[in-house]
Formats: C-alpha cells, sequence, structure tokens
C-alpha cells in the first residue's frame, strides 16, 4: 500500500466510521429526531454497523485501521512503525469530517435542541427536569455525547482502566479474528467480526465511560465541538479529553504484547 492510498482510506473509512457512529448518538439524543430515546441498545448497534460499513469501504486502500490504537497495535505486533504517522493523519482528519457531516446532517435538530430552554437553561426552564440537570453537568456541553464520550461517575483511575479494558478486547478480536491473509488490516470476514465485537463492547462494558476504545473517535469530534458554531453548545470537557485518547493507546499496546506472548 502506497502512502497516499494509505492516506485516502483512512480519511475516507474513519470519516464513514464517525458520520453513521456519530450520527446514530445525534439521532437518538436531539429533539425533533424520529429515532430520539431508541436507547443504548441502538447506539452499540449502530456503532457496530458503523465499523462494518467503514472497513469494507477503505479495506482495499489501507487495510481499515480506522483508530489509531489498532495501528499502534500492529506496529508493536510487527515493528514496523513507518506508516504509522500516514495512519494516524488520516484517522484524525477523517474523525473531524466525519463529526461534521453529523452537524451538517442534523442541523436543524442541533438548533433545535439548543435553542430549547428545558435543554440548555434560562428564564423559563424547569430547572429541576432531568434534561436541564445534565445540560448543566461540569465541563460538558448538552450535545457534547453526540460528537465524543464521557464518564458516568468521574474518577480517573476507573475511567482510563475501562477505555485499556475495552481496548484489549477489541485488539486481540482483530489480531486472532480479523486480520486479513497479509496481517496488515482487516479482511473481509473480519469486518464482519470486528463491528459484532464492538457492538458487545459496547453492550457489555460501555456503560462507565462511552466506550471510546479508539482515539480518533473522541478526540477528531471533541475538536470538532469546540470549533462548530453551535448556540448553547457549552464546554467540551478538555479536562476529560486525555482518557479516551491515552487509554486506547495503551490497551492497543497491552492486546499486541499479549498477542506476540500467546498466540505468535
Amino acid at each position: 500500500m502506497s502512502s497516499s492510498d494509505i492516506f485516502i482510506g483512512e480519511t475516507i473509512g474513519t470519516a464513514i466510521l464517525i458520520l453513521l457512529g456519530g450520527g446514530v448518538c445525534a439521532a437518538v439524543t436531539l429533539k425533533a429526531s424520529k429515532a430520539r430515546n431508541a436507547g443504548w441498545l441502538a447506539i452499540a448497534f449502530g456503532w457496530g454497523f458503523a465499523v462494518m460499513t467503514a472497513v469494507y469501504i477503505a479495506g482495499p486502500l489501507s487495510g481499515a485501521h480506522l483508530n489509531p490504537a489498532v495501528t499502534v497495535a500492529l506496529a508493536v505486533k510487527d515493528g514496523e512503525w513507518s506508516n504509522v504517522p500516514t495512519y494516524f493523519a488520516g484517522e484524525f482528519l477523517g474523525a473531524m469530517i466525519g463529526a461534521t457531516l453529523v452537524w451538517i446532517a442534523y442541523y436543524g435538530q442541533f438548533q433545535a435542541h439548543l435553542t430549547d430552554k428545558e435543554i440548555v437553561g434560562g428564564p423559563g426552564a424547569q430547572a429541576t427536569t432531568a434534561k436541564a440537570v445534565e445540560a448543566q453537568e461540569k465541563g460538558a456541553g448538552p450535545v457534547l455525547g453526540v460528537f465524543s464520550t464521557g464518564p458516568e461517575i468521574r474518577n480517573t483511575v476507573q475511567n482510563l482502566t475501562t477505555e485499556i479494558i475495552g481496548t484489549v478486547v477489541l485488539l486481540l478480536a482483530v489480531l486472532t479474528q480479523g486480520l486479513n491473509d497479509a496481517g496488515n488490516g482487516l479482511g473481509v470476514l473480519g469486518g464482519l467480526v470486528t463491528a459484532l465485537v464492538v457492538v458487545s463492547i459496547g453492550l457489555s462494558l460501555g456503560g462507565p465511560t462511552g466506550y471510546a476504545i479508539n482515539p480518533a473517535r473522541d478526540l477528531g469530534p471533541r475538536i470538532v465541538h469546540a470549533l462548530l458554531p453551535l448556540p448553547n453548545k457549552g464546554g467540551s470537557d478538555w479536562a476529560y479529553a486525555w482518557v479516551p485518547v491515552v487509554g486506547p493507546l495503551i490497551g492497543g499496546v497491552l492486546a499486541a504484547g499479549i498477542y506476540n506472548v500467546a498466540f505468535a
């Protein structure tokens, strides 16, 4: 694979991943969305199908890493680091493009949601409603969850550990079941396997932190949230932002180490 193929494949694939994954979060969260309040099951399966779609699109070009933790794990496994910066560039750029497309697709819903007094507070709001309380969560605006993850209980050690554990599960599945014959990305069957693993992680381990398990998936859209002209959008919770970046990277390294010791 050439550097241009890697960059283009990762940019397009990660953009699709975030468009569909962030899209299901927007569909479940935003006012005037037909899927509002569809629940966690919809989100878990939405992200799983997003992974599957993105893998099949990007696989022929780049091997469909779509996740810096996957890129790091494969680099540790094989000792080959030369293409890592190119993968990272495509993954983070694609994540930002995908998050922007979510905003465009749900533009009217974002406007309605963020000008509703029950959501953002203000004169006339019912300050005791769950929505108003949620909107006042320290550091996080009322639509930040459409773009990036956040903890239900803010405990740095637990939050970081949860992200590490989830990413280790993901990467062990990728390394043992999902790689193509060349071992440099996800194969055709691997795309389906990985999608189902992502659904499983979401259902079983997603409750505490929202299961980023992908630094680009979290940081790229968080940057977009900070930059977009969203009314009453609130904060982007930068105090937490390092956890869903560092945790998955640590998880990727640990998974590669486990693979090299136990399976290689």
